[in-house]
């Protein structure tokens, strides 16, 4: 019971080291052969995503407002 529980804390060890080490989008693959670091693409928003990305922009800045307002109370 204690070498299977020994071996799988290796191989959980072995799977965590590989995750934290290995960051690329293709592990597997020798060094000298790389993917490009990054894919841009132009996405463009919908009218109603623009409308709801303004008003929590709105509402973000109306509670910066309204804490600038607190603090002047207190002083």
């Amino acid at each position: 019971m204690r070498k299977l529980t020994f071996a799988f804390a290796v191989l959980a060890s072995l799977g965590g080291a590989s995750l934290a080490t290995s960051a690329s989008a293709a592990p597997g693959v020798p060094m000298g052969v790389t993917a490009p670091d990054a894919v841009t693409t132009t996405v463009q928003m919908r009218r109603m995503e623009r409308r709801m990305e303004r008003r929590m922009m709105e509402r973000r800045m109306m509670k910066r407002q309204m804490m600038k307002r607190r603090m002047m109370r207190r002083m």
